[in-house]
C-alpha cells in the first residue's frame, strides 16, 4: 500500500458490548480499503483507553454498554483524552433524550444500526473529517429539537423521571435510588415546572410524547 492510501485510511476503534456486533462490524468494515480497525472494546472504560492509546481517527461508539460507564461518559472521556479522535456514535437508541445527551457529549455523528452498510462508511469518513453524520430520522428530530428544545433535565431529575414513566409512587422510587421521600418531592416539583404540568400523570405524558424516557 502507498502512503497515500495509508494517508487516506481511516483509523477506528468499535465500542460494542455485544462480540457478535463487533464481529459482524468488523467483517462489514474490512469490505473497505479506506477504512482501518486498529481496536476494539466491550465496555466505555475500554473505548477511552483505546483512544488514548491508539489515537483512532474514530470511535464508534454504542450508548448502552452493560456495566460500567455508558457510551455517553465514554464520549465525553475520549474527547477529554489526548489525541484528536471523533466520536461517531451507532446505535440502536433513538430517543430524543439520547440523542441530545450524545450530541451534548460532543459526538461528531449519531447513526441507526438499521442504517445500509454504504450510508456507515459515509458516516465513518465525515465523522473522521469532523463533519456531522446523522441518519436521516435523527436529523429530523435534531432539527425539531431546535425549533423546540428539550427541557434540560439534570441526572437525577432524569433518574426520577425514568422511574415515574414506570409506575413507581414517591417511596419506590427513594428505595430505588437510594434518596429520601422528601428529596423525591423536591425533584418532582423542578420536574413538574420544566416540564410545564403540574400532576404525575401529566409529567409522564409530556415524557413519552417528547421521547424523554430512557
Amino acid at each position: 500500500m502507498n502512503d497515500t492510501v495509508r494517508n487516506d485510511t481511516v483509523r477506528l476503534v468499535i465500542c460494542d458490548d455485544h462480540a457478535m456486533v463487533r464481529a459482524g462490524l468488523l467483517a462489514l468494515l474490512s469490505s473497505d480499503p479506506a477504512i482501518e480497525v486498529v481496536g476494539e472494546a466491550s465496555t466505555g472504560e475500554e473505548a477511552v483507553s483505546l483512544a488514548a492509546a491508539l489515537r483512532p481517527d474514530v470511535v464508534l461508539m454504542d450508548l448502552q454498554l452493560g456495566d460500567g460507564i455508558d457510551g455517553v461518559e465514554a464520549t465525553r472521556r475520549v474527547l477529554a483524552g489526548p489525541g484528536e479522535s471523533h466520536v461517531l456514535v451507532l446505535t440502536t437508541f433513538d430517543t430524543d433524550t439520547d440523542i441530545s445527551r450524545a450530541i451534548n457529549a460532543g459526538a461528531t455523528g449519531y447513526l441507526l444500526k438499521a442504517e445500509k452498510p454504504e450510508e456507515l462508511f459515509a458516516a465513518i469518513r465525515a465523522a473522521a473529517a469532523g463533519r456531522p453524520a446523522l441518519s436521516p430520522p435523527i436529523a429530523s428530530r435534531v432539527m425539531a429539537q431546535m425549533r423546540s428544545p428539550l427541557p434540560q433535565l439534570t441526572d437525577r431529575e432524569q433518574d426520577i423521571l425514568d422511574q415515574l414513566g414506570q409506575g413507581l409512587a414517591n417511596k419506590e422510587i427513594a428505595r430505588a435510588l437510594f434518596i429520601s421521600e422528601a428529596t423525591v418531592k423536591t425533584h418532582l416539583g423542578r420536574i413538574y415546572a420544566k416540564l410545564g404540568v403540574d400532576t404525575r400523570s401529566g409529567a409522564v405524558a409530556i415524557a413519552k410524547e417528547r421521547r424523554l424516557l430512557r
